[in-house]
């Protein structure tokens, strides 16, 4: 007998500020189904106001709240929308998982903060929402991300091959799905995030289509290098990272001055793609699968450089693990608010560090 559906809506906005992914999703059975999915672009006023918030400045904590009501209604706006394709109403949903829109990650000091106005997304769907899913791992000591990895586990893993799971997008992050060990996971370094700053400076573009900027241009060693001294890629796990470590002015400091630009993107390329390499070597040897999701998915001169420089691993997109590459994350966040609504840890603290399993989030009613 086929069970009742159990619908979730999952909300991600990552570090690439592009948007919001929503997703709904059925967890009546062992494996997520992918029911119906929408995606909103950020406006770019709204992209700066965030961007702006990653800094300190006058007003903060108003600037933060009326943010986080913005965010609230486009939410709300993505959840009506996935709803309407796929003739749903909200009555039929057991809850959102909202993410919310980091703008400052520092587990380090014990915190973390996702913009959001979960509260307020309940009013206006009239769905109960779960929301502030990071800090109750940094509350058990932990890092607070990665958080998929544990979704990773559930749906991903195989009982023979050794797999890694490989999100790229603003910051690129792993996870270690081998046979006979725990999870491992854990944050590589810049995903998207600069390749897409650097591009966005020269070109006024939002991200380079298929990597072809950077492929147009050489990689530039001495600065590979220098970049590659971040103190961030050389801590074992766990760990975690954002633009707090990786920005354009971090990047500024290390250039001389007079670099082709082209060449700048065709090295940040070779960043994201060497620390992906690193991690690979250094905490999942004997990998024999890669699969790659987010929005790095889709740039085809770093998935290239990725099988060039791991000879001996398959890399693929999770696509051929039934789930495409764009929707990994918000289904995640749907299975997440799963776990908190039936009373389960979402957290795995063998990735985040925290002192054990801990059900994630706050439940904020409709």
């Amino acid at each position: 007998m086929t069970p009742p559906p159990a619908l979730f809506v999952g909300l991600m906005s990552g570090t690439s500020l592009d948007g919001v992914d929503a997703a709904l999703v059925d967890l009546s059975r062992a494996v997520p189904q992918l029911s119906h999915t929408v995606w909103l672009p950020y406006p770019d006023d709204l992209r700066e106001d965030i961007l702006a918030l990653h800094t300190p400045g006058q007003d903060e904590l108003h600037r933060a709240a009326m943010l986080g009501q913005r965010l609230a209604h486009l939410y709300a706006e993505a959840v009506a929308g996935v709803l309407a394709r796929a003739g749903r109403t909200a009555a039929e949903i057991t809850a959102i998982g909202c993410h919310g829109q980091t703008v400052r990650h520092r587990p380090e000091r014990g915190y973390t903060l996702q913009i959001n106005a979960p509260a307020l997304l309940a009013e206006l769907t009239g769905i109960d929402v779960v929301a502030d899913f990071r800090s109750r791992d940094i509350a058990a000591g932990g890092q607070g991300a990665p958080l998929v990895p544990a979704f990773h586990a559930a749906v991903f893993a195989h009982p023979e091959t050794h797999r890694v799971i490989l999100n790229i997008g603003g910051i690129a992050n792993l996870t270690r799905l081998s046979p006979g060990h725990d999870v491992c996971g854990f944050d590589c370094g810049p995903g998207n995030l600069l390749l897409d700053a650097w591009i966005a400076k020269h070109q006024g573009k939002s991200f380079d289509t298929n990597g072809e900027w950077a492929a147009s241009g050489k990689v530039l060693g001495k600065l590979l290098d220098r970049l590659l001294e971040h103190p961030f890629f050389h801590g074992p796990p766990p760990k975690s990272c954002g633009r707090e470590e990786f920005n354009l002015y971090w990047l500024s400091e290390r250039l001389e001055g007079n670099e082709n630009p082209a060449d700048v993107q065709a090295t940040l390329l070779a960043l994201t793609a060497t620390s992906i390499r690193h991690a690979l070597e250094d905490f999942c040897p004997g990998a024999d699968e890669l699969y790659v999701c987010g929005g790095g998915a889709h740039n085809h001169a770093l998935l290239a450089d990725l099988s060039h420089r791991l000879p001996k691993v398959s890399v693929r997109t999770t696509e051929e693990l039934g789930l495409p590459a764009d929707w990994v994350e918000a289904v995640a966040f749907a299975w997440l608010a799963w776990r908190t609504t039936t009373g389960q840890p979402g957290n795995l603290p063998a990735v985040t560090g925290a002192a054990g399993p801990r059900r994630l989030g706050g439940i904020y009613p409709a």
